[in-house]
């Protein structure tokens, strides 16, 4: 009986820490946005907020990119969150509580003109605990920006499976004046034991451009939420995700994309692959109010299910009341086709590389709009194969 009690007494200490820590309790599958979010993963950690090592002082920037003021960061940090209608998100929340506890999880930059190096951030997963970093960008109208996130678990060292349960909070947000261009890639790869909540907030300003390509797996648990909000329409989103998971784990992603003006474009793609008994869940909304006439936006979830006991859930919404648009959405559930797999055996593949051929097309898709520099982490290899 001792055993039994302590088994279930560190998961409400956790949970009960973490609801303290962000004001407010855990979601739980009565609300419909986490029905199918299990967090007990989350509920595992140390409750204690760790030191990851992450200096936002220590990076050097490339030429045309500043630090910007804490009060001027706060400032643009509170509006892009009301402006997309994230303020009152439990992950936001708990983000925004832990940084504040703890100094120096925190990078604002403003970035004036055509930056010709990229931006490198990267973020490290600790061995226990909470660790919570945020990174704030201003790009000017016209500014151009190209930025490479990169969490990598292998840099936490020790043996995975001694490792004790550990979750990382990443919250990006990012302010796109008139014209600006922002290419964006992140590669998020966990291992056992570790949770990510991840929100990457953007606004734009007519006439910008954002491209956010992200790469996520091997995490237990895994939510990662895109929103985006168009001010006043008449910019281009593009949005591509590829999710992987397998044995028990969970990875969400819950994407938003609103337009508040005319002419706005959006092209998302989403593909997701689950095997063993994880689950993969992608909903993705879409509004277009009255003023937004003469929209464009266009949302495909693709997806592979890899096992018989793996479940894969997908929901694409459009919600349109502007009557002068061009909207799509779909959804395919699918597995490795038989006459795929014989048509490469045939030719001398053996079935694991035939397998895993189709697996790396699947993915090539997506990952081949990450920028240059995220292909040195080589997400491919790692997805196909986590740690």
């Amino acid at each position: 009986m001792p055993v039994a009690s302590a088994a279930v007494s560190a998961p409400c200490e956790a949970a009960a820490w973490l609801a303290e820590l962000a004001g407010a309790p855990l979601p739980g599958p009565r609300q419909e946005n986490w029905r199918f979010t299990d967090l007990t993963s989350l509920t595992r950690i140390k409750p204690c907020l760790a030191d990851s090592g992450f200096d936002p002082a220590g990076p050097s920037l490339p030429a045309g990119i500043e630090r910007l003021q804490p009060e001027a960061a706060e400032a643009l940090l509170t509006s892009v969150l009301e402006a997309s209608g994230s303020s009152q998100h439990w992950p936001v929340q708990l983000n925004r509580a832990a940084v504040a506890r703890r100094a120096g999880g925190l990078l604002a930059l403003h970035v004036r003109g055509s930056v010709a190096e990229p931006l490198l951030h990267n973020l490290r997963p600790v061995a226990d605990g909470l660790a919570a970093h945020q990174l704030v960008l201003l790009l000017d109208p016209g500014a151009s920006l190209e930025l490479v996130e990169l969490v990598d678990a292998a840099s936490v060292g020790g043996d995975p499976a001694a490792m004790t349960a550990a979750a990382l909070s990443a919250l990006t947000v990012v302010q796109l004046g008139e014209g600006a261009r922002l290419r964006a890639g992140m590669v998020a790869l966990g291992r056992s034991g570790l949770s990510l909540l991840s929100h990457w907030i953007a606004v734009q300003d007519p006439g910008s451009h954002l491209s956010l390509t992200t790469a996520l797996g091997g995490w237990d648990l895994a939510r990662f939420e895109p929103r985006i909000v168009q001010t006043a329409g008449a910019a281009d989103t593009q949005l591509r995700t590829l999710q992987a998971c397998s044995g028990e784990q969970i990875i969400d992603t819950h994407s938003y994309v609103r337009f508040d003006g005319p002419e706005g474009r959006l092209d998302q793609l989403h593909k997701a692959m689950a095997d063993g008994r994880a689950r993969s869940v992608f909903n993705g909304a879409v509004q277009v109010p009255r003023p937004a006439q003469r929209t464009r936006a266009a949302q495909l979830s693709r997806n592979l299910l890899l096992s018989a006991r793996a479940r894969i859930d997908t929901k694409p919404e459009l919600e349109i009341v502007a009557d002068d648009v061009t909207c799509t959405h779909g959804a395919t559930v699918s597995r490795l086709r038989d006459e795929e797999l014989f048509y490469l055996q045939s030719r001398g593949i053996a079935g694991d590389q035939a397998t895993a051929l189709l697996k790396r097309a699947f993915c090539e898709d997506v990952l081949r709009d990450l920028p240059a520099e995220a292909a040195g982490l080589n997400p491919l290899a790692l997805l196909l194969d986590p740690v």
